[in-house]
């Protein structure tokens, strides 16, 4: 009955959202905070923020109290702007037939929790996917971000610490590592033998590697585009990158008339904003209502922070060594 859908429809909202939110809580707290998964109202296409640049020690000026008097030059107190961007993803539409409607009606808590699961774990991913993305774009877009020995050499501790030292005196900010299955066992391969499970959901595995809370996943984004056998390995502080679902889940399950049998299908969508540590969302350059290219396109992210400040560093090596 068309009223039994509407209603299974309106619980299959409110158990997927609820999954996820789990998921992302857990998600959240494993990977030490690096990659945050949290649910926000966000309006309009951008999230603006303002903030006071530190003109702390552009204003420290030498004064010799036997000089004469003359004018100095005056250190403007200004502001910078961080921006983060909503983007929209889409689930679906997924059929099922006649069959399978009655075993659903027959069993709805079971086909409640198989459905909600799966797409909750679909977005989790998805939603993992898209930060480690955007996260790559902007931060290899700042050479003095990145560590590239990929024409000679693959990861080692040495080279992690390498990449650490990007960030200098403040290397301790650096919590949490993001690697691919590949790199994560070319590291197992060199003796590192210490690694505890802290979460794991689908295909995303968080582990812990000599102190560092490491994401591992084959996320598509952590290979370089076109050369296969060089990874990334990104090197993020706490709050590094942020998706933002705003709470504007929907979805429809619908059994239009006209087809040979009688078909239901599912659909959903909802929006994220994205936003990068020390980063801004370029309006210009990368324009409203970001599809994954342009998400994933580094000159539509702007350093706005010191490096030190920011999300965080990145190394690119050769894979296969």
């Amino acid at each position: 009955m068309l009223s039994d859908m509407i209603v299974f429809n309106g619980q299959l909202q409110t158990a997927v959202v609820e999954k996820l939110t789990q998921m992302s809580n857990l998600f959240n707290a494993a990977s030490g905070g690096a990659l945050i998964l949290a649910n926000a109202d966000n309006m309009g296409d951008f999230t603006e923020t303002a903030f006071w640049d530190n003109v702390g020690s552009s204003a420290i000026r030498d004064m010799d109290v036997y000089a004469a008097q003359s004018s100095v030059s005056n250190v403007d107190l200004t502001q910078s702007q961080i921006n983060t961007v909503k983007a929209a993803k889409a689930f679906g539409p997924v059929a099922w037939t006649p069959a399978q409607l009655s075993w659903i009606n027959k069993n709805p808590g079971e086909a409640l929790s198989v459905i909600s699961t799966t797409l909750a774990q679909s977005m989790l991913e998805a939603q993992v996917n898209r930060a480690i993305g955007a996260g790559v774009a902007a931060i290899s877009n700042v050479a003095g971000a990145t560590n590239d020995i990929s024409a000679s050499a693959g990861v080692t501790q040495t080279a992690l610490n390498d990449t650490h030292a990007k960030f200098g005196d403040n290397s301790q900010s650096l919590s949490s590592q993001i690697m691919t299955g590949a790199v994560y066992h070319q590291l197992i391969g060199r003796a590192l033998d210490n690694a505890d499970q802290l979460f794991s959901e689908g295909t995303v595995t968080v582990i812990d590697i000599l102190g560092k809370r490491t994401v591992v996943t084959d996320s598509p984004d952590l290979y370089v585009a076109g050369t296969p056998n060089k990874a990334h390995v990104l090197c993020l502080t706490p709050g590094a990158i942020m998706i933002e679902p705003n709470g504007d889940f929907v979805s429809n399950i619908d059994t239009p008339n006209g087809q040979l049998q009688l078909e239901t299908t599912y659909q959903a969508q909802w929006s994220e904003n994205i936003g990068i540590k020390g980063y801004s969302w370029d309006e210009t350059n990368g324009g409203k209502s970001p599809i994954t290219a342009e998400l994933n396109t580094g000159s539509n992210w702007d350093a706005e922070l010191a490096l030190k400040n920011s999300a965080g560093a990145i190394l690119i090596a050769d894979a296969d060594q």
